[in-house]
C-alpha cells in the first residue's frame, strides 16, 4: 500500500528529474542562439559596403608571386613608418584577418564549419589560395610561422569538407 508522503516523494522526484531536462535543453538552445548570435554579426560585417569592396579588389588582384607584389604595392609591413601602406595591402589585412578569425572560432568549436560553410561556401578556400603565396612569404620574411595560421586551417576543413561531399 502506498501512503500520502511516498506519493509526494515520487512527485517531488519527478519534479526535479524534469526541471533538470528542461534546464539542460535551455542551456543547449541558448548556446546555439549565443553561437548563431555571433555568426550573424560577423557574417554582416562580412557584408558590410568596406568589406564588399576590399574583397573585390582583393580577388581581382593579379599578380605571379610575392616578387611581383612587393613590386607592384609595396611590402605589407613597411619599415618606413612614412610610407603609406597601398590600398590592396589594406584589403588584404581586412580579408585575411576576418578569415583569420572565423577559423579559430571554427577550431575552438564556437562556430560549427556547417555554418561557415553555409555563409561563405568555398569562397574562403578561393580567397585563402589567393592569399597563400603571399602569407607564406611574410611567414618566413618577418619570422611569423603562424601568420594567419587559422585562415588556413578553415580553408583546409573547407577543402576536406567539399572532398566528402
Amino acid at each position: 500500500m502506498v501512503d500520502v508522503s511516498t506519493i509526494s516523494i515520487v512527485i517531488a522526484a519527478t519534479s526535479v528529474v524534469a526541471g533538470v531536462i528542461y534546464y539542460s535543453f535551455m542551456l543547449r538552445n541558448q548556446a546555439k542562439a549565443r553561437q548563431m548570435d555571433l555568426f550573424m554579426r560577423l557574417y554582416l560585417t562580412w557584408g558590410s559596403e568596406d568589406m564588399k569592396k576590399a574583397s573585390g579588389r582583393f580577388l581581382a588582384l593579379k599578380i605571379k608571386d610575392y616578387n611581383d607584389f612587393v613590386k607592384k604595392y609595396g611590402p605589407i609591413i613597411s619599415a618606413d613608418p612614412e610610407r603609406e601602406r597601398s590600398q590592396i595591402c589594406e584589403d588584404i589585412d581586412r580579408i585575411a584577418w576576418f578569415f583569420n578569425g572565423i577559423g579559430l572560432l571554427v577550431h575552438r568549436k564556437f562556430v560549427d564549419i556547417r555554418l561557415v560553410d553555409d555563409f561563405f561556401g568555398y569562397g574562403i578556400v578561393l580567397a585563402w589560395e589567393k592569399l597563400k603565396p603571399l602569407a607564406y612569404a611574410w611567414r618566413k620574411q618577418y619570422n611569423t610561422p603562424k601568420s594567419f595560421e587559422w585562415f588556413e586551417y578553415v580553408a583546409n576543413e573547407m577543402k576536406k569538407r567539399a572532398e566528402r561531399c
